[in-house]
């Protein structure tokens, strides 16, 4: 690598008309030989920001005392050179760019001096002035590289951004950026050909070919809710005549499962979970047994979430690959628990005060999470979905709510992308909610309908608005209200039980 020495003039411009005057680059540190001086944390920094973008880089480090933390590097990158001596011009022979690190700003000057007589880039931590460049916040996304830099104006607006662009983009970015590759690699010609070749294959993005259940999804969830509401209400009006009563003269309690529904089921939207958790104990509250309360919950997710994973089609938040691994054993779970909740209605005073305890642990884990600022990012993405799916079917179903609880924030946790994880689970929900409400009712029979129909119509009116301000509203405040009136609720519930034995 050769790079002519610094002048030792240069021209000053005013301030105003500077500006940013740094010049963009990518270096390949695999190819050239990497001097980093010091041994103490910020060079520990220094060279994890080096290795975590090239960990093929040949790095010799010289400091005089080296912390255990670096020395630990030397197991994983075999690469990296360690000499525990005092820096001496001679190191920077054979070198092609130089990181110093050290809290000796004589030293960093004459590391500098002796730098530039070679004609080497370096670079010296926290002393801008001596810095031939400066190391941005990086944003990696597999082969895709986004070099963040504020002219050294700003470190933490450059970290802001770094973490708003990491949030923002998708992982499946990566795999966009590795078919345009092989794409590229397919073109032969000549300028003019290769540009037909393009054109071709790109015609086909303005009507892409779709599998039948993205170009079917939309009229199968409307065929499904229609059949399913023709289906119920056929049989309800010939079998019950309560529910003929209940069409001419509305009971209160329409009303308030309708305003509850509503509300529940924004709040699902805002968060991305928590419908059957707050529906549960709401429910609970008014008087419904566990199994009716569960079956009033899943039969208006049928509508809701038919609505709102419909929107979440229409966004393209969708992720097919990670639904038909998650759908199947997500449906055996809900039927399962839907079949033993049932199975146990009789005893409707003893499971009652069982999920009031699962609905307040629920509440308990809501109202950390709202608390948790900081939280750890895994590196890898959790990989037994179908054991996560029957999981959270099974326990959706069983206690009346959970699948967002459980599902989406290990699917985020587990390092998904939090839209894309989002609107799977929504689409998948509303098959859930059809299969396990028609367990229910094939169980239970017609009971509990004016909290039923309140919730499939407020629920209902709610999807649509929910699923386009889902990123719009505080999801801290609207957890910690939640988490503070499910648990309120459920110790209520779990007061009078035992105060009913005593």
């Amino acid at each position: 690598m050769l790079i002519s020495p610094r002048p030792k003039e240069e021209v000053q411009f005013p301030e105003s008309e500077m500006g940013n005057q740094l010049f963009p680059v990518f270096i390949k540190l695999n190819q050239l030989r990497t001097l980093v001086i010091g041994g103490g944390p910020v060079a520990l920094e220094k060279l994890t920001a080096i290795l975590k973008n090239s960990e093929q880089a040949n790095i010799t480090l010289v400091a005089s005392a080296i912390i255990p933390a670096i020395s630990n590097f030397k197991q994983t990158y075999p690469k990296l050179k360690i000499a525990e001596k005092r820096y001496e011009s001679s190191d920077l022979n054979e070198v092609d760019i130089v990181f110093v690190a050290t809290n000796n700003h004589i030293l960093n000057e004459e590391i500098k001096v002796d730098a530039h007589q070679r004609g080497l880039l370096i670079n010296v931590a926290d002393k801008p002035e001596l810095c031939d460049f400066y190391l941005g916040s990086v944003v990696k996304k597999g082969d895709l590289k986004i070099a963040i830099s504020t002219n050294g104006k700003s470190p933490t607006i450059a970290k802001r951004l770094k973490h708003l662009l990491t949030e923002s983009l998708p992982e499946e970015l990566d795999a966009t950026l590795q078919q345009m590759s092989s794409l590229r690699q397919q073109l032969t010609g000549d300028f003019a050909a290769k540009v037909k070749q393009l054109n071709k294959v790109t015609e086909r993005l303005i009507s892409p070919k779709k599998s039948f259940l993205e170009t079917n999804i939309k009229w199968l969830i409307w065929l499904v809710i229609l059949s399913f509401i023709g289906v119920v209400g056929f049989t309800l009006w010939n079998t019950e005549p309560e529910f003929q009563t209940f069409l001419i003269n509305m009971d209160p309690l329409f009303y308030w499962f309708l305003g509850a529904g509503f509300t529940f089921a924004m709040i699902d939207g805002a968060i991305g979970m928590s419908y059957g958790v707050t529906t549960v104990s709401f429910s609970l509250a008014m008087g419904l047994p566990p199994a009716s309360a569960s079956m009033a919950i899943h039969i208006s997710e049928v509508l809701s979430n038919g609505i709102a994973g419909w929107m979440h089609f229409r966004m393209g938040n969708v992720n097919w690959k990670l639904f038909k691994v998650l759908i199947i054993p997500a449906v055996t779970g809900a039927i399962i628990g839907a079949y033993l909740l049932s199975s146990l209605e009789n005893f409707s005073q003893y499971t009652k005060p069982v999920v009031a305890i699962y609905t307040l642990v629920l509440g308990g884990i809501i109202l950390m999470k709202a608390f948790s600022i900081k939280r750890k990012r895994e590196t890898q993405k959790i990989k037994k979905i179908g054991v996560l799916g029957f999981f959270g079917g099974f326990i959706d179903a069983a206690f009346g709510g959970g699948w967002g609880s459980i599902v989406l924030s290990s699917l985020i946790a587990g390092g998904r992308h939090p839209l894309f994880s989002l609107g799977t689970v929504k689409i998948s929900r509303f098959f859930i909610a059809t299969l396990s409400s028609l367990t229910f009712f094939t169980m239970l029979g017609g009971r509990y309908w004016e909290a039923v129909l309140g919730l499939v119509i407020g629920s209902a009116l709610a999807s649509p608005i929910a699923a386009r301000v889902s990123n719009k509203i505080s999801a801290k405040t609207i957890m910690v209200a939640v988490g503070i009136i499910v648990m309120t609720v459920s110790l209520r519930s779990i007061i009078n039980f035992i105060l009913k034995l005593i």
